[in-house]
Order: C-alpha cells, then sequence, then structure tokens
C-alpha cells in the first residue's frame, strides 16, 4: 500500500510539474550592426522567443559591417555560456571558423540575411534570395531607361555574397548593354560612404540618368548627396533593403524605389528552424522570407 501511495504522489508530481530544466533551450543570436533593420530582427526574435516558453536567448551584434572580431568574439562568447544554438547574420566568410568551432562542440548554426560561400556546415539558411530580389531592381530600371543612359552603382561590401547578389540581380533584371555603368563603388552599407560615393558619380558624371544602391543606408546618402549636388536634373534613385531614412526620402520625393525585405520574418524562420534542429526535427535547407518592390504608388503599405 505504501509503495503504491508512493507512486501515485511521483506520478501526480510529474504531472503537475512545470518543463523539465533538461528541455530548456537556450540559444544565442547575433546581428551584423547597428541599424533599424538588424533592430527589427533582434526584436522580432525577442518577441519570439517570449511567446515561447522554455526557450532562452542571449543576444549580440557587431559594431559595423566589417566587424568581423566583434562576430567571432560573440560566437566564442556564446559557447562558453553553453548555448545549443546560434542563429547569425554572419558579417564575413572569415567568422567560418568560429563556427566550425562552435559546432564542434555540439552546437548548431542557422544563417540569416546572407551565406557564406563553400561552406556546408550551416543547418540552415533563413533570407532573402537576394539575386532574385535584385532583379526587381533591375527590372524597375529597365522600365524608366532607354539607352545611353548612365547609371552608378552603390556597391555594399564587396565579397559579401548576399550584397553582390543584389548588384548582379539588377544587373539580370536590368538587361540592356546599352545602359552605361557610369561608376561604382563600395559603401560599407553605411550612409556616409553613400554620400561620398555618391558625389564622386555626380561629379564625374554631371549628365548621371540614375543611380542604384544595394543597402538602405547609402540609399538614404545618395538622396542627400542628389539634393546637395543640384545637377538641374531628375536623378532617378533605387534602392535596397527600405529602410534607415528610405521612406523619409521617397516621400520627399527622392528616391523612386527600393526592394523591400522582411527582417521579422526572416528572423522568426531563423530562430524556428534553430530550435527544430535542435530538437532533432527536419529543417530545409534553405528558406526564402521574400521581397517585394516598394514604390510611391503602393509605400503606404509598407510602414
Amino acid at each position: 500500500m505504501k509503495l503504491k501511495l508512493l507512486l501515485a504522489g511521483l506520478a501526480l508530481a510529474a504531472a503537475t510539474a512545470g518543463p523539465a530544466l533538461a528541455e530548456d533551450i537556450k540559444i544565442g543570436f547575433i546581428t551584423k550592426f547597428p541599424v533599424p533593420y538588424f533592430a527589427t530582427m533582434e526584436n522580432a526574435a525577442k518577441a519570439y522567443v517570449a511567446a515561447h516558453p522554455g526557450i532562452e536567448a542571449v543576444y549580440g551584434q557587431g559594431t559595423s559591417a566589417t566587424d568581423i572580431d566583434g562576430q567571432i568574439a560573440l560566437i566564442e562568447s556564446m559557447v562558453t555560456q553553453g548555448v545549443k544554438g546560434i542563429a547569425i547574420t554572419p558579417v564575413d566568410p572569415t567568422v567560418a571558423p568560429a563556427l566550425d568551432k562552435a559546432i564542434a562542440a555540439g552546437v548548431k548554426v542557422v544563417l540569416m540575411d546572407n551565406s557564406i560561400p563553400d561552406w556546408k556546415n550551416a543547418t540552415s539558411l533563413a533570407t532573402t534570395n537576394n539575386l532574385e530580389a535584385g532583379k526587381l531592381a533591375g527590372k524597375y530600371l529597365k522600365s524608366v531607361l532607354k539607352d545611353g543612359d548612365k547609371l552608378g552603382i552603390l556597391q555594399g561590401v564587396p565579397g559579401v555574397p548576399a550584397l553582390d547578389d543584389r548588384v548582379n540581380g539588377m544587373l539580370a533584371g536590368l538587361d540592356n548593354p546599352k545602359i552605361v555603368i557610369a561608376g561604382k563603388g563600395a559603401t560599407n552599407c553605411t550612409e556616409e560612404l553613400g554620400i561620398n560615393v555618391a558625389q564622386d558619380l555626380l561629379t564625374a558624371n554631371p549628365d548621371i540618368t540614375a543611380i542604384y544602391s544595394a543597402c538602405g543606408p547609402p540609399a538614404a546618402g545618395a538622396a542627400q548627396a542628389i539634393k546637395n549636388a543640384n545637377v538641374g536634373h531628375k536623378v532617378i534613385l533605387v534602392g535596397f533593403d527600405w529602410c534607415c531614412g528610405e521612406p523619409e526620402a521617397m516621400a520627399a520625393g527622392q528616391e523612386d524605389a527600393s526592394v523591400a525585405q522582411f527582417p521579422a520574418k526572416m528572423s522568426e524562420l531563423g530562430v524556428e528552424a534553430l530550435i527544430k534542429a535542435i530538437k532533432g526535427e527536419k529543417v530545409e535547407s534553405l528558406i526564402d522570407s521574400g521581397a517585394a518592390l516598394v514604390t510611391p504608388d503602393n509605400m503606404a503599405q509598407f510602414k
């Protein structure tokens, strides 16, 4: 009888107890650098974690688009803190060895926003298809440019696949060898360098017809540079990201189109894939979070 009572008590305790500590999942979430786009991603991750009891997250962010050492330090710190998985927007391919060490320690890795070329150890990649999204910008430019027009290009960080794809996709969508590429320059996805590179393009090509920016902050910088240059004709400006001053530039009539990503959705999909991987569930290797072209006609839908 005593044994039966003891077993019944243990069963009742098990039925009424909360989740076992062994089932709790601790993850790391790392973004590139402090701009609204990545703040949106982090906020979405925090909302996801808050809505799913049993998940704990540690957050980190680099200081700039080239803060490789900062991201490596964050990866190493999170492994030391005992995370079971890391969702990361890799700032540069050279963070791969640090991620390899994390994986060797039993940590699952999901990439977000961009891939690492020729690196096969990530569980999944949650991202915009940047090549296809770039084509949206190129097709728009094709519709407003004619043979002989001059186009300047504000690159992001050359060598980062997602940012290179945005330029290559734009050129594929433009699909017109008679459009003159007046010049291009790296901006590191900063507004300051966007202003500088756009100013250089405008100075060297006062008859330039259009400027395309592969990131949001440089697009806002280009809008300011075009305004400052006072070239005497309308310069078509197309951006990518739909953030960081772009909505204001479009509202002022300075930006004509931008490719919007969905960073909150990307973040949620990335964290969801990471949790599934940690639990041993099947995860797709590529998860597309989508993109859309924003123009003055539909910009109200993208607030």
